[in-house]
């Protein structure tokens, strides 16, 4: 156990470490120095309801696409409701305005999408790009998730129907196999492990690998548009294969379809680069996710229990070309819910626990500030192993040790960390009477 005067010291080599984040256009300076030229930065994120992570995240991202010529915003969302917004960014939908280009983020949890946050940066995407007279230089916003087993399905279907009705046709026959759920990817896997269905593997292998042999003719209509076109396709293709995976293992095992789905994600931001470096050349990339898929799983509990993710494969794929960064907060509050499918609640983040990386950043005293996890001054402390505090679109205070903290060696599994110490909940686009209301404090439970 630590004395008071070693819990000190590691106070002090933190706050020597620490760049204040204030709120003027400069606080990023020493930051994107810090990045230089790698090509491939993932921003984190401690819940997927902080108003702040957001807000900061984007107006980080603003600053490496207007002076550092990243092109390209990844995100954990699904891939087609993602290319929607990346239409409208692009001046080539049919969107009215950023909100309705939104709209396909329908699947629960819609607001970690459909906020405040992400409309405002959606506005100045397409601000940007209208101001932009070269399509190379325009930004691009894409999704990496699977989730999306039945608008994929649909997506394949409406770009053969364009282009090749009679493959269609043939389409449709096989994505059928999945006619029985309805193609809902939670009861595919269900009538699996529990109802002795038939899987689609089979189909769904067929139908990606013939669009890729016919992709040669596709690609023959005209310039860089039917090649995007294409290429959109053929990302869904891939993610029916792989959703029909991730599904078939959600009821088996949880580790192997944790790794299916950061997989997935990993290999659709690798081609993601392929595919823009062909069009216009060095493809600079943000990616937008959760710390737990951003930090380097093998510096953190996720590690022993044979978990990856998308930070270490970006690590083992782009080696000195990534960056990975990190948010973490004290206390605050969150919209959350507290159960999968249940209504967004603006729910208070308790105080984090003592001992943990949360506590330690609370103790320097600074309202908002980042640290480069290996400044000399703090990777000792911050490679020491504490708990770490992981919420997701579900906040469950009451179990919270259990459900919410894991260990981390912070410095191994960051490049950098930025610490917001007290935070507001993300706004929905649709707010609720019961996010309005939050939840009053009295419902903190007892011994917090």
């Amino acid at each position: 156990m630590r004395t008071g005067g070693l819990v000190n010291e590691s106070v002090q080599a933190v706050t020597r470490a620490a760049r204040p984040v204030t709120g003027v256009a400069e606080d990023y300076d020493s930051l994107l120095d810090f990045i230089g030229d790698r090509r491939v930065v993932l921003i984190g994120e401690a819940s997927h309801g902080t108003h702040e992570f957001y807000r900061e995240r984007a107006r980080i991202t603003r600053r490496l696409i207007d002076e550092r010529g990243f092109t390209v915003v990844a995100v954990e969302g699904d891939w087609p409701d993602a290319y929607r917004v990346n239409r409208y960014v692009a001046g080539m939908s049919g969107d009215a305005d950023a909100d309705t280009a939104l709209g396909g983020f329908r699947r629960f949890p819609t607001w970690m999408w459909r906020n405040r946050d992400v409309l405002h940066f959606v506005q100045w995407l397409r601000a940007r790009n209208d101001a932009q007279a070269h399509p190379a230089t325009k930004a691009h916003f894409y999704g990496l998730d699977l989730y999306s087993l039945r608008t994929s399905i649909e997506a394949v279907i409406d770009y053969l129907d364009r282009v090749d009705p009679s493959e269609a046709h043939r389409a449709r026959q096989r994505y059928s196999c999945f006619d029985h759920v309805d193609a809902e990817g939670q009861a595919y896997g269900h009538s699996l492990a529990f109802e002795g269905a038939t899987p689609c593997e089979d189909e769904v292998v067929a139908q990606l690998l013939e669009l890729r042999r016919r992709s040669e003719l596709y690609l023959r209509r005209d310039g860089w548009v039917a090649e995007d076109e294409q290429f959109y396709a053929e990302q869904n293709a891939r993610l029916v294969r792989d959703a029909e995976e991730y599904y078939h293992q959600m009821y088996r095992a949880e580790i192997s379809s944790w790794n299916l789905r950061d997989r997935h994600m990993a290999g659709t931001l690798e081609a993601l680069i392929e595919h823009l470096d062909r069009q216009s050349g060095h493809t600079k990339v943000v990616v937008w996710e959760h710390n737990s898929h951003v930090g380097d799983a093998r510096a953190t509990a996720m590690g022993a229990r044979g978990e990856l993710n998308v930070g270490q494969l970006a690590r083992e794929r782009y080696g000195g070309d990534t960056a990975l960064i990190g948010f973490t907060t004290f206390n605050g509050r969150v919209t959350a819910a507290p159960d999968w499918g249940a209504p967004a609640e603006r729910k208070h983040v308790r105080p984090a626990r003592p001992g943990s990386h949360e506590a330690l950043l609370h103790a320097v005293g600074i309202p908002q500030f980042w640290v480069a996890t290996a400044d000399v001054a703090a990777y000792e402390v911050l490679s020491e192993p504490r708990l770490e505090r992981a919420i997701g679109v579900i906040y469950r205070p009451e179990t919270e040790l259990q459900s919410h903290y894991f260990e981390a060696h912070l410095a191994q599994q960051f490049d950098a960390v930025i610490h917001m110490d007290s935070t507001r909940a993300l706004e929905p686009l649709e707010r609720t009477p019961l996010w309005d209301r939050g939840e009053p404090p009295e419902t903190f439970p007892t011994g917090f």
